[in-house]
């Protein structure tokens, strides 16, 4: 009778309002996970092998790429410019939609990741009184575009070790002074979620295991989670609430016998309106901060080729000169090879030993070798020098400038957590790293210099034993000479100041000098000439962790619980997993009638999910629960009020999605026995259809306020939604596009089917959208 009536209902239905089937493709993989750009017609799907692939909306693949990492959760940023993939490991990648090139891997968790949300600051939630200020990045005015990622002699930046090898330059979606507030939201597996500006700049981190909780059924008790882990979050349009799902055994901290032994399915409400209350002075501190973080890797991967060039330049140096102490020994002398060489230089006397390593182990051909290994090296040196590393560390120097100008203003800046007083120590660092720069180039320069002059003088002393005729080798400077031999020979000053640990000598009246001047400039760092130039880039970076980490502290402090709504308890370990759990979570702006006065712009939150079967004394059920409270107060059971609706038997909910303006897309298949095939059906529900019972309180022995409300049949042949068969058995995952109007079915045959949602959509925007 059933089985009739939904046949009955999808024809009638369909053929009133039919869902638009665009395409129905066969695919050769298994997809575990699927998102709609939110901008364009592409749909990014993660296999079951963890390869990400790219598709058009007319199922043309744009490109396909293997992170090499366990992909747990997919989102994409608000503009549809990059996707964020988290990972097993703890990882966000994020890639770039025009080609999949990653653009930045950050360690945010030290879990998996089973969740992403990327929320972009809604202009229309800015108050009159508060239009939003455009930060003007004043950095182009003074200065070329930013450095790139230093690449030399067949070397990219992925030799480093420091860099993805298709990481190439700065990204401007984290720079673009025009680009929307946004922040990307990780949920991890082991109850933490953190939170980046532009997805790049960490700006806070919570764990909902520690935060105290208010349960409003229970009086003033105070409860926290244990155990918790989470399934999804959602930061509103507004920035100002987040909704997460979380896994957990709610436990009473100020009595051990009001805690509850079974693990629960929560909706927690956190307060994140700091986000919005200071999201300006937020977007102004991590544009400059995400730049000169950007800068910072720069650094590290230009020191780190220059130390590579030169240290394969050395090793050749030394290998092929380690032979002269051997034949010294051989022959039964007991000089160095510094001593050999001054005697032929000031006394034109040539040992055997040093006759033979010139004539035969070296000879003008491995000579000519190594100076020719030396100069190749000292030019790309100088060249990343001065096109990478100079231009990085004074840009990050006028970006420090600017954020120490914003420190000052204390009653704007302090209050999340920017310190006057770290920006000024990490100002310094950078001034003096800037004068370990310029000192490098001097020191690299002269090395080289007296490089070119051992050189040629070996070389002329090569000719002179081969018989060569001597006006053809110009005259060697002996001064730079002896002074080669004296400390090259013993000390290389270009990797004194590529070692971490090394401690550069100098004379008193330097040491004089230098503090006379640092003193008249206001600063206090006396024995920066003590250090090297990796010993003061890692001191800068220690300043800048512990600078930054002050907005972080600050803004994590301020997110708290607003409160907590367990919805149904659970006993299986696989209810646990995020995979298994059918969940939704979005926002809708509230009618103006129904806006409170005080607030000019206010969300609605909707969390749909499925019940499991057996929980609650339910089966087949789907709950939807809608929090009408503005984001000013704390959680109200008086401002969630909530539905069931129930599945018939014959059918199960493969997956379920809300979609935009108050609707639910549910994905239904028919039981059917493993040999025959079964039908599926798309039903798009509109919630202002049901009627949704207000929460009551309940007692702390009964805290599932769901329990008591009796669930609705779902009646297919109304006129409250649109229904359409799908002629394939459907799987997971159901992605769903509401700026697009789209659905993408995936069926256990390895189909998949795109239909358009919207009856009223123009025939123009079901074409595909090319690539911008």
């Amino acid at each position: 009778m059933v089985e009739e009536q939904m046949e009955e209902a999808s024809t009638a239905a369909a053929a009133a309002t039919p869902f638009q089937l665009q395409f129905d493709k066969p695919i050769p993989f298994q997809i575990k996970m699927a998102e709609w750009n939110p901008e364009k017609d592409l749909l990014a799907m993660v296999a079951d092998d963890s390869k990400v692939l790219l598709h058009r909306f007319n199922w043309q693949r744009l490109w396909t790429i293997s992170p090499g990492k366990h992909i747990t959760s997919i989102c994409w940023s608000p503009d549809g410019k990059i996707i964020a993939l988290g990972t097993e490991d703890g990882l966000v990648l994020l890639h770039d939609v025009e080609n999949g090139k990653m653009l930045r891997t950050i360690k945010s968790h030290d879990v998996a990741i089973v969740c992403l949300n990327w929320a972009e600051d809604d202009p229309l939630s800015r108050p009159d009184k508060d239009e939003f200020v455009s930060y003007e990045d004043r950095t182009t005015r003074f200065f070329p575009p930013a450095p790139v990622m230093p690449r030399i002699g067949g070397l990219s930046s992925g030799d480093t070790g420091l860099a993805d090898e298709n990481e190439e330059a700065i990204p401007e979606f984290c720079s673009a002074s025009c680009q929307r507030f946004n922040i990307l939201c990780s949920g991890g597996k082991d109850g933490c979620v953190c939170f980046s500006i532009f997805g790049i700049f960490p700006v806070g981190k919570i764990n909902i295991n520690k935060i105290p909780i208010s349960v409003e059924s229970s009086g003033k008790r105070n409860y926290q989670l244990q155990d918790a882990s989470i399934s999804k979050v959602s930061l509103s349009r507004n920035l100002q609430k987040l909704v997460l799902l979380c896994y957990g055994k709610l436990v009473d901290t100020d009595s051990l016998s009001h805690n509850y032994e079974t693990a629960a399915l929560h909706c927690l409400y956190l307060d994140t309106s700091i986000f919005f209350n200071r999201k300006n002075e937020l977007h102004q501190v991590s544009q400059q901060a995400s730049s000169i973080q950007d800068l910072v890797e720069v650094v590290r991967a230009s020191i780190s080729l220059i130390s590579k060039q030169w240290s394969n330049a050395m090793n050749l140096f030394r290998e092929k000169f380690s032979a002269l102490p051997n034949l010294i020994a051989a022959h039964g002398a007991e000089s160095s090879s510094e001593d050999e060489f001054l005697s032929l230089l000031f006394g034109t006397r040539t040992s055997p030993a040093l006759h033979q390593f010139l004539a035969s182990s070296l000879g003008e051909a491995g000579l000519k070798r190594i100076a020719k290994a030396v100069d190749s090296a000292g030019r790309e040196i100088r060249g990343v020098v001065s096109e990478h590393l100079q231009p990085a560390v004074e840009i990050i120097s006028f970006r420090l400038a600017e954020l120490r100008g914003l420190a000052r203003w204390r009653s704007r800046f302090q209050i999340i957590g920017l310190d006057e007083k770290l920006i000024d120590g990490v100002t310094e660092s950078i001034g003096m790293l800037v004068v370990q720069v310029e000192r490098f180039s001097r020191v690299a320069a002269t090395v080289l210099y007296l490089f070119q002059n051992f050189f040629t003088w070996v070389l002329k002393c090569v000719k002179i034993l081969l018989n060569e005729p001597i006006d053809q080798v110009p005259a060697a400077n002996s001064e730079l000479v002896v002074i080669f031999l004296k400390f090259l020979l013993d000390k290389d000053p270009i990797k004194q100041l590529l070692e971490a640990d090394e401690r550069i000598d100098y004379d008193m009246d330097t040491a004089r000098h230098v503090e006379q001047l640092v003193v008249f400039g206001g600063f206090t760092d006396t024995h920066f000439l003590e250090r090297s130039l990796v010993k003061q880039f890692n001191e800068l970076e220690d300043s800048l962790k512990e600078a930054f980490l002050m907005p972080f502290t600050t803004i994590s402090s301020q997110i708290h619980c607003q409160g907590l709504l367990p919805l149904y308890p659970v006993t299986s370990a696989d209810t646990l997993s995020s995979t298994c759990t059918l969940t939704s979570i979005s926002f809708y702006k509230q009618d103006e009638d129904s806006q409170p006065e005080e607030s000019s712009y206010n969300l609605t939150g909707y969390v749909c999910f499925k019940i499991p079967d057996g929980s609650l004394n339910k089966r087949n059920c789907i709950g939807v629960i809608k929090d009408s409270g503005n984001c000013y107060t704390t959680l109200s059971m008086a401002s969630l009020s909530g539905f069931l609706l129930h599945i018939p038997d014959e059918y199960v909910c493969v997956d379920l999605s809300l979609y935009k303006d108050n609707q639910i897309v549910l994905l239904l298949s028919e039981w059917s026995p493993s040999d025959s095939p079964g039908r599926s059906w798309m039903v798009m529900l509109q919630t202002q259809s049901f009627s949704f019972t207000p929460l009551s309180r309940t007692s702390p022995s009964n805290i599932y306020s769901l329990q008591k409300l009796a669930a609705l049949d779902l009646q297919l042949d109304t006129d409250y939604g649109k229904v359409r068969s799908i002629p394939h058995t459907v799987s997971t995952p159901l992605a769903v596009s509401a700026s697009r109007g789209v659905a993408c079915v995936f069926s256990s045959r390895r189909h998949a089917l795109v239909y358009i949602l919207d009856e009223d959509e123009d025939e123009d925007e079901d074409e595909v959208s090319d690539m911008e």
